[in-house]
């Protein structure tokens, strides 16, 4: 609690603040009322003295002191119904310092106040932050695309091709666990060993898999994207996605069920290893299905090889890995052919040989 002095301090500080005219008319209204109240105290005072003398002389006394302090008082007063112009100016003038107005002394901060600049405020950058870079992904279809695995998207589930409902949904839910780990995964990404997807395969379809990757065979690339080690670094964390997955039924080898079609576009922001300024946008477009079917009693979820085009990628390697191109990247061997196609196109044509595409 602040001592007499400043309380007395901060009065005068206050006082000082308001014009001499309002000061003027505050002066007059408090001498009105002392006058008014001195004439009210000697008419009591009389009829004191006609009544009982001594007594109400007592009486009078405290009532002298009331009158008095009358001018302090209206002045007060006057401050009060001149708060708002104060408050304007100098609000710390009606607390003790380091306190605000409507709080308690004492009390902590509300968050209001130590949550920093309001939303939207323009002072974003108060705080001395940088501007955040621009989405690798401005200017091209990828800016709008779902955010990883959201942009994987099933169809609703039903009973189909001799499959109950609940089935069918099982099998859509590991279908969009197979392209998250074939696609995000980060450890794949970096050329690592694809645990997260082989792990979800078929025991048998999972060894013929993993023999794949043990022998650096490009059959894995008919699954997941890996970048040669050295190759490439993630621009970004986020990755792009967008597509569509059908349902339809099979009857092949014996077995029948559904078959869940896909036809999706992954899109990456990468460049090489320590160096931003080469960022590319590298599109992957897996076109395959994934077959449902019960054997031995149980739900049996098999995809076929999607094998995904990426581009801009090598056509000189044949390996387990994708090799991006940058801009700086030296002349190739292997000629693409054809029309340059648009990446972004979900065209599900044969993919043959080395096809020519337009920029990212």
């Amino acid at each position: 609690m602040p001592n007499g002095d400043d309380l007395d301090a901060r009065f005068n500080e206050l006082v000082a603040q308001i014009d001499e005219e309002q000061q003027r008319r505050m002066r007059a209204a408090a001498v009105k009322g002392a006058k008014e109240q001195r004439r009210a105290d000697r008419l009591e005072r009389r009829s004191a003295r006609e009544s009982r003398s001594g007594l109400y002389e007592r009486e009078a006394a405290p009532r002298r002191r009331i009158g008095r302090a009358w001018i302090a008082m209206a002045v007060i007063t006057g401050l009060i119904a001149s708060a708002g112009v104060v408050v304007t100016f100098r609000p710390d003038l009606l607390t003790p310092s380091g306190a605000m107005p409507g709080e308690p002394v004492g009390a902590a901060p509300s968050p209001e106040r130590t949550a920093g600049p309001a939303e939207g405020s323009g002072d974003d950058h108060a705080d001395g932050g940088e501007e955040e870079p621009p989405s690798p992904f401005a200017g091209s279809p990828a800016e709008e695309y779902p955010e990883g695995v959201a942009g994987f998207v099933m169809p609703e589930a039903k009973a189909l091709g001799g499959l109950s409902k609940k089935d069918v949904a099982k099998g859509l839910e590991r279908t969009r666990e197979l392209l998250a780990a074939a696609f995000l995964d980060k450890k794949t990404l970096m050329g690592g060993k694809a645990a997260a997807f082989a792990e979800l395969l078929p025991a048998e379809l999972r060894a013929d898999f993993l023999d794949d990757l043990k022998h650096n065979d490009e059959g894995a690339l008919g699954y997941v994207i890996r970048f040669a080690p050295g190759t490439a670094e993630l621009a970004t964390d986020v990755i792009k996605v967008h597509g569509r997955a059908t349902l339809d039924t099979f009857r092949e080898d014996g077995r029948h069920g559904v078959k869940v079609k896909l036809n999706h576009l992954v899109v990456y922001a990468v460049h090489r290893p320590g160096r931003p300024e080469t960022t590319i946008r590298l599109v992957a477009h897996p076109i395959g299905s994934v077959l449902l079917y019960r054997e031995s009693g149980h739900l049996v979820v098999w995809p076929d090889p999607w094998s995904p085009s990426t581009t801009p990628a090598s056509c000189d390697t044949h390996d387990a890995f994708v090799h991006p191109v940058y801009e700086d990247s030296p002349p190739e061997s292997v000629t693409p052919t054809g029309l340059p196609k648009d990446p972004y196109e979900q065209v599900e044509d044969e993919r043959t040989g080395c096809t020519a595409s337009q920029a990212t």
